[in-house]
């Protein structure tokens, strides 16, 4: 399974951002497909996750009520919706694939493929 994430940038606090993930290669039909970040010298913290079978979702609590996440099946693609951005969201975003397809996990380590991470900038 290989992970293409894009959409990052330098955005204004207050502005919204939307990432995506596309996901190729063997994927099955049930698994969870997730958002962690990394700021500076942070650890890499748990943002969103979704089922892919029955689009259930989990949120971190720092972005719970601000972001939300979606998926579309035909294109395989999972998409973080980040509104009313904070400069403490400032970081790498990743997304990542989990074949637990009907649990969703906090933790990074139950997640077996990751994308390359696209920067977000959220200026004051």
């Amino acid at each position: 399974v290989q992970l293409q994430a894009s959409g990052g940038g330098l955005v204004q606090a207050g502005d919204s951002l939307r990432l995506s993930c596309v996901a190729s290669g063997r994927t099955s039909s049930s698994y969870v497909v997730g958002w962690f970040r990394q700021a500076p010298e942070k650890e890499r913290e748990f943002v969103a996750a979704i089922t892919w079978r029955s689009g259930d979702t989990a949120f971190g609590d720092s972005v719970k009520g601000r972001f939300t996440i979606s998926r579309d099946d035909a294109k395989k693609m999972a998409t973080l919706q980040m509104y009313r951005l904070k400069p403490e969201d400032t970081a790498v975003y990743y997304c990542a694939f989990s074949y637990s397809g009907h649990y969703i996990s906090r933790d990074a380590g139950r997640y077996a493929h990751w994308g390359q991470g696209t920067q977000v900038t959220v200026s004051s």
